[in-house]
């Protein structure tokens, strides 16, 4: 069983900056994506960015120059530095990670993290 756990979110002004965190624990091999979703209530779960295990990285047009994903290989984590933030990046985010532990790979999720952008 493999387990991801998300942290980092909260309330921030508009312009602040956050950092949050996944962990992923359990039988791993390897995770060749990692991701970063969110949601708000009503829509559809979106994209925010990925990175491979190689660290090629790519992001949803509307964080492109203020969030960075980035991954420690060896410790499981995936982190999304969010700078310049606005109201619209208020949702819940979700780690996302496609996990192979020797039967091939399967998705996991993580639990969420809210993060706020409100002054």
């Amino acid at each position: 069983q493999v387990q991801l756990v998300e942290s980092g979110g909260g309330l921030v002004q508009p312009g602040g900056s956050l950092r949050l965190s996944c962990r992923a624990s359990g039988r791993i091999f390897s995770i060749y994506f990692m991701r970063w979703y969110r949601q708000t209530p009503g829509k559809q779960r979106e994209l925010v960015a990925a990175i491979t295990v190689g660290g090629s990285t790519n992001y949803a047009d509307s964080v492109k120059g203020r969030f960075t994903i980035s991954r420690d290989n060896a410790d499981n984590r995936a982190y999304l530095s969010m700078n310049s933030l606005k109201s619209e990046d208020t949702a819940v985010y979700y780690c996302n990670a496609a996990v192979n532990s020797g039967d091939g790979d399967v998705n996991y999720w993580g639990q969420g993290t809210q993060v706020t952008v409100s002054s």
